[in-house]
Order: C-alpha cells, then structure tokens, then sequence
C-alpha cells in the first residue's frame, strides 16, 4: 500500500526553511523552560500526594477549589474531565507533611459542601504518596535514561552506518525531545513517569524513521554514486516517504483515540506522544537529511573506488 507513488519531489530545496524553523522552535522552547523556571515537575519527582476522588457527579471545579481555598488547601493543584465524576487532587509535600493524614481532612471537608442531597457521593478512588527523596531519585534516574538512550543510539548508528548518520540522528532525537519538552512547557502540563516514558518512546519512534531512511541513503550511494550527493538522499526520500506517512498516520490514529477516548491519567501522555510523533515525521527528513547533505559537502567520502559527487544542491 502507497499513498505516493513514482514521486519526485525535491525535498532538499526548503532544507534552510526548515533548519530555520527548527532553530526558532528550540529557542521558543528554551525561553519557555525559563520562563517557567525549568521543567515543571510533578509529584513523581517532587514528592507529595495524590488523591483520585469520586464525586458521583461532575462537580464545579471552580466551587471545588473556592472551598479547598476557604480552609487553607489553596496549594492543592485539581483536575478533572468534563462529563467525568472523579477530581484529582495534588498534595504539595510542604502541605502533605503538616497534617498526620490530609486525605481525612480532604474528604471531610468535600463531604461537608458536596453532599448526598446535592446529588453527590464522595469516595476515595485512590491515594499514592512519594517522598521526596524518592522523588530525587526518580528524576535523576529519568534524565540518566533520557542521556543513554541517545548515547547507545548514536554508537549503534555510527557503527552500523556512519558517523555522520550516527551524529544527524542524535541530534535530530535532541531535537524532538527538547521541542516536544517546550511545548508541553507552553500548555504549562507537568512532567511526571508517564511524560518520560512517552518522551522515551518518542526517541525509540523517531530513531526508527531515521535508521530507515540512512539505509536506503547508504544502499543507494552504492547505486546510484555517479549520481550528486543530494539528489542520492533525495531520490532515497522519494522512495522511503509513502511509508513514512502511513506508519505516522497509523501511529497517530491510535494516539488520537487514546487522547480523546483516554481516562485523565493517560491524557499528558497521548498529548506527549501526539507532539512528539509530528515533530519525529518532521525531523526524520528535515534534520537528518539536511545535516547528512552538508556534512558531506564539507567532509566528502569516498564510498567504493568512486568519489561521491557533492555539486551545490539548489
């Protein structure tokens, strides 16, 4: 199955846009984790409580935080999903650690202003605390992960293909993280274990593009070496770009589903996954490429006994 056969585009001609582009999404990306004073981390990693409550109805989130807010819990952070019955609350561990067990106090007071002849029912869902020096740990842990992973990629790469496919794809994986971490730094959605597994499986997706379209690169410099450097690699996005489009589209779909059809526990990782896929697509072609093009043109590499030809790409 193809939805673009026998095309012929010269993808490489908007390479600089693109660069360009990219250059102004990490810059807003960087000014937004400094404006918000870095990452803005969740329970996971900063300790505190959580508390998953049933109202029995949707209640007003707006009325639910006025009363948090009129006995002292105005710290508490809530969410909830239009048309659901159940808010999650968010204990600071400052707030936490000042009651022997805030989650008495929590259902006490709700029970008080929300009760049964108002039409509702509250009951605990769920209570999960961390401390915050597992909270430290879990962090360091996520960002060490976050690191090996490119670090193991790149060496793969590089022994696999090339150093110059091993370094374009690593920075093309920097990229689609560190943007994917912005916007969701722009939507102010904190970053927890799921937001780091979906940042992980973003990585695994976007390097998947990336090794697919450095084979047929290689396989075609064989080839087609007679042939400038630049239209070697964009021949081989010609050929690759149909499945690229729909193992995205396919992806995507299944990620929609998840974050429109999702519980609000899931919905920051489909969003996550949703940024990073479209960024992933993009950055396949428009970062790797671009970059495997101009190393080549500064560093020229003989592939068999025949130079490959680096003529100026338009």
């Amino acid at each position: 199955m193809q939805f673009f056969k026998n095309i012929n585009w010269d993808f490489l001609r908007l390479k600089y846009i693109a660069l360009t582009f990219s250059g102004i999404l990490l810059i807003a990306s960087l000014v937004s984790l400094i404006g918000h004073g870095g990452p803005r981390y969740g329970i996971d990693f900063t300790g505190g409580r959580v508390i998953e409550i049933n109202f029995g109805k949707e209640p007003d989130l707006g009325e639910v935080r006025s009363v948090l807010q009129s006995a002292g819990f105005g710290q508490f952070e809530t969410q909830s999903i239009k048309n659901n019955p159940w808010v999650i609350f968010k204990v600071p561990m400052e707030l936490d650690e000042q009651y022997s067990d805030i989650s008495t106090n929590v259902l006490d007071l709700l029970r008080a202003n929300f009760s049964p002849q108002m039409g509702y029912g509250i009951e605990i869902l769920s209570i999960d605390k961390v401390g915050p020096k597992v909270g430290s740990e879990l962090k360091n842990k996520a960002i060490k992960a976050i690191l090996l992973s490119l670090a193991l990629m790149f060496i793969y790469i590089w022994i696999r293909f090339q150093l110059r496919f091993g370094a374009a794809s690593v920075i093309a994986l920097f990229h689609d993280a560190f943007v994917t971490l912005g916007i969701l730094s722009l939507l102010n959605v904190e970053i927890n274990l799921p937001i780091i597994a979906a940042l992980l499986t973003i990585v695994g997706y976007s390097i998947n593009d990336s090794i697919v379209i450095s084979d047929r690169i290689r396989e075609n410099m064989t080839r087609l070496r007679k042939l400038p450097f630049h239209e070697i690699v964009n021949k081989s996005l010609n050929q690759v770009f149909s499945r690229t489009i729909i193992t995205s589209l396919t992806t995507l779909i299944v990620v929609l589903c998840l974050l429109i059809f999702g519980s609000l526990v899931i919905r920051d990782f489909a969003l996550a996954l949703l940024i990073g896929i479209l960024i992933g697509t993009y950055s396949s072609i428009y970062i790797v490429s671009p970059i495997v093009v101009m190393w080549e043109k500064w560093l020229p590499k003989r592939v068999g006994s025949v130079k490959v030809k680096t003529v100026r790409s338009r």
